[in-house]
């Protein structure tokens, strides 16, 4: 019994509703019942016939439903659908009169027909939720089965490297010593990457997006990614091009930040013999558009459609030790250029290599716009 009260008092209003949600789903309910009534006399001063008027209250009811959270506000547009249909645009034209020969299974037909359409939308929202739910969850899962396999990797090199100079240290000589040393410390690197990569993650997590977004010089911006990244670039060349304007993106730096060192981190990790790698900014209509090129063998042709996805089969073997996840890194960089209103995509250069470009607008848009509370 008790499960049932749940289940109907989740389908009137669900629980999880804000008071600026109610009020928000009131003044949708409200507003269409009104255009639907305005548009309802307008049918009337020109003579059309009722079924015109039924049909108009019909759409509004269902979107009704569609933009509103919980039943009960279609089943009041319902409700008022019906009797004001009755009063204002049924002959005794402004008074309720349900006794006239057809009248009664006619409303009551036109009352059952508007509940199960706002009872249809309903349900349909409720799946489409419960299946992001779902998704969200599945998400979650194979994130903290990859990550926890990418921290024992190196946590195990750096324990193992550690070890063997602690317990030999007289017995190897410098060279050896400082060979491990230095694998402990690309191993850190490596783990520090991984974890600013989770940070990114739970910023951008779920599905209401949290990010503050200020206007940004983007080649300031590029110039502390690059500045990082040149500390572990080795022998591989990095060069910056922007153009003679300067372009202001509405952004989170620190997230943009993430994006441009994961894509010269996956591109010094996993472009096969790549000597140089080329940080191009520059502007395409009303967009900025960031693109990191290296002249390596570029990518798979296989592989290319499911670069962006979370977790792909292909991931461990673009990485030549057997151990970067590839795919991680670029899902959360995806991630976060959609949270910022853009679009990423990558491809192969004629000339060898490959080119990883995301775009981000140079206006804010108000349907990407998060403050933080």
């Amino acid at each position: 019994m008790k499960g049932a009260l749940h289940e109907l008092r989740e389908l009137l209003i669900p629980r999880r509703q804000t008071r600026a949600q109610i009020l928000r789903n009131c003044l949708i309910t409200a507003v269409t019942i009104v255009v639907c009534t305005a548009l309802c006399a307008m049918l009337s001063g020109l003579g059309e016939s009722d079924n015109a008027v039924q049909m108009i209250y019909v759409l509004g009811v269902l979107v009704t439903a569609r933009l509103t959270d919980g039943f009960i506000y279609s089943l009041f547009a319902a409700v008022v659908s019906v009797v004001g249909g009755n009063f204002a645009f049924t002959y005794p034209y402004f008074e309720l009169n349900f006794t006239i020969t057809g009248y009664p299974l006619t409303f009551v037909t036109l009352f059952m027909v508007l509940v199960v359409v706002g009872m249809l939308t309903g349900q349909v929202k409720r799946q489409g939720r419960a299946q992001a739910e779902a998704e969200k969850e599945k998400m979650k899962a194979n994130l903290l089965r990859s990550v926890s396999h990418d921290l024992r990797t190196p946590l195990t090199a750096i324990i193992g490297s550690s070890t063997a100079v602690l317990e030999n240290y007289d017995a190897f000589s410098d060279d050896v010593k400082k060979d491990l040393i230095s694998h402990v410390r690309d191993d850190a690197q490596w783990l520090m990457r991984l974890v600013e990569n989770i940070l990114s993650i739970t910023r951008i997590s779920g599905g209401d997006v949290r990010i503050v977004k200020q206007e940004e010089a983007a080649e300031e911006v590029a110039a502390q990614a690059v500045k990082k990244f040149r500390t572990r670039a080795g022998d591989v060349k990095v060069s910056v091009h922007v153009p003679d304007e300067l372009l202001l993106v509405p952004m989170d730096a620190v997230l943009i930040e993430q994006v441009m060192l994961n894509l010269m981190d996956n591109a010094l990790q996993h472009a096969k013999s790549a000597t140089h790698i080329d940080l191009r900014i520059s502007r395409r209509g009303s967009d900025a558009v960031f693109c990191v090129e290296d002249d390596g063998a570029g990518i798979d042709e296989a592989i290319l459609p499911k670069l962006f996805e979370e977790m792909f089969p292909h991931a461990q073997e673009m990485s030549g030790d057997g151990r970067r996840n590839m795919g991680i890194g670029l899902s959360v960089c995806k991630s976060i250029v959609d949270a910022h209103g853009g679009t990423m995509r990558a491809c192969n250069r004629p000339q060898g290599g490959a080119s990883v470009s995301f775009t981000l607008p140079m206006k804010e848009e108000t349907q990407w716009q998060s403050k933080e509370k």
